[in-house]
């Protein structure tokens, strides 16, 4: 059985989603509602539930100010609403799913189901994780590889084929010399760790380089050119030691 709760300022809406999880969804209990967000912060205090349907848009403390009360949630994150601009946002959040009102009842079915898969899926410890990695190290080629969270996976990549990574806040996005790139919802400092032992340097406090991929670097501008051709600046408090690396 699925524990939720559901927040919204609106009476109706929360009947309504009421109605169509009782309908349309056998195995969720919904174990409280709310019409305001503080109400719910208390009962979550000493309460766990599995997953919460929330509003966006509701007086005194909108959806995205509640979730800042549970920076390392235990629970999933439904939104629910009927403005389409939060989608961004809502991802940044990693929220489970994102239902515009009125609910379409397939939409509902298709992330209840989506909540079991991952309640039920269990973690990747983070010793399995290490292990998979020193498998995967031990290759043919003796290439090195370092393992990424990404999208409830884990990919694994050879330091070579990275290009660069860039920050942005809490999330990096990773540039492969394929044209690809990778999103992971983490810090820069994570993969300037992962590749500590690779031909890697952070020039910027924005940018962490694959030294073997520099072609160019001009001085009186501060920047190098990759082999792709793409210009990373150079910050002046790196210069020097950056220098020592080349």
């Amino acid at each position: 059985m699925i524990d939720v709760i559901l927040i919204d300022d609106e009476p109706m809406a929360i009947r309504s989603l009421e109605w169509e999880l009782q309908n349309f969804c056998k195995d969720v209990s919904i174990v409280a509602t709310f019409s305001n967000a503080s109400s719910a912060i208390d009962y979550l205090k000493s309460h766990v539930v599995d997953c919460v349907f929330l509003d966006i848009e509701m007086p005194g403390m909108d959806g995205f100010q509640f979730l800042e009360f549970f920076p390392n949630r235990n629970f999933g994150v439904v939104i629910t609403t009927a403005y389409d601009q939060y989608a961004i946002k809502a991802i940044r959040e990693k929220a489970i799913d994102y239902l515009l009102k009125p609910i379409d009842s397939d939409d509902l079915v298709a992330c209840v189901n989506n909540i079991a898969l991952q309640k039920n899926k269990p973690a990747l410890s983070e010793k399995l994780e290490q292990t998979l990695e020193a498998m995967l190290q031990k290759n043919q080629s003796g290439a090195k590889k370092i393992s990424v969270p990404c999208d409830g996976k884990i990919i694994f990549l050879e330091p070579d084929s990275i290009l660069y990574c860039e920050s942005d806040g809490n999330y990096c996005t990773i540039f492969l010399e394929n044209k690809e790139k990778i999103l992971i919802t983490q810090k820069l400092k994570f993969m300037e760790e992962k590749l500590s032992d690779s031909h890697f340097f952070r020039v910027h406090n924005s940018y962490l380089v694959n030294l073997n991929k520099i072609r160019e670097y001009h001085k009186s501008d501060e920047y190098v050119v990759l082999s792709n051709q793409v210009k990373i600046p150079v910050s002046r408090q790196k210069k020097a030691s950056f220098l020592d690396k080349l």
